[in-house]
């Protein structure tokens, strides 16, 4: 198997992944709709309320973020200057990718893990919970996902590197194989 279909085949798995993964994800979106309702109207309605309930709000939202974030670089949705992106071309936004990938999000997503390590592993060591009575226990399986996130955005990172270089250096003949996603990461 030759580097180009090698690179071509991990850039179309991983997008795969990343957006069924996505998919599963957004359902979250569903849940924290259901329960900011539910913790609405218990309030309002019923004049009670849960501590855990509304921190699980902020876990459901946290969760939501932080799985869903290497799904918006699949789909090529995250912040950047667009006014100066969107005029280039095809071989210029692959120099860009690549550049960026390569100098800004690698980089980034290795120091989280590298600075994050020590944190997520004292929060379980100690099995951290809530700090609020009544609190939802298990925070340390929601600071984990600092290092899970991370570890899906450098796949994605690797994904979106391995695409650009195939933009780039592929030969005409094999350059709409390497587009595995139709003009889109």
């Amino acid at each position: 198997m030759s580097l180009h279909a090698l690179l071509a085949n991990f850039v179309r798995r991983q997008n795969q992944f990343q957006n069924q993964f996505g998919h599963l994800v957004a359902w979250g979106s569903l849940t924290l709709v259901f329960v900011t309702a539910l913790v609405v109207i218990l309030r309002y309605g019923f004049n009670t309320g849960s501590i855990a309930l509304q921190e699980s709000i902020m876990y459901n939202h946290a969760i939501l973020f932080m799985l869903g974030i290497a799904y918006t670089y699949t789909q090529d949705q995250h912040v950047r200057v667009d006014v100066i992106y969107n005029q280039l071309s095809d071989i210029n936004k692959a120099w860009v990718n690549l550049l960026g990938t390569l100098f800004f999000t690698l980089p980034v997503m290795a120091y989280i893990i590298w600075s994050g390590w020590d944190y997520v592993a004292t929060s379980w060591q100690i099995q951290e919970a809530s700090a609020e009575a009544g609190g939802i226990e298990y925070l340390y399986l929601l600071k984990s996902l600092i290092i899970i996130m991370a570890v899906l955005m450098i796949f994605q990172g690797l994904s979106i590197l391995a695409n650009s270089y195939l933009t780039l250096f592929s030969p005409p003949s094999e350059q709409s194989d390497s587009d595995v996603n139709g003009g889109k990461l």
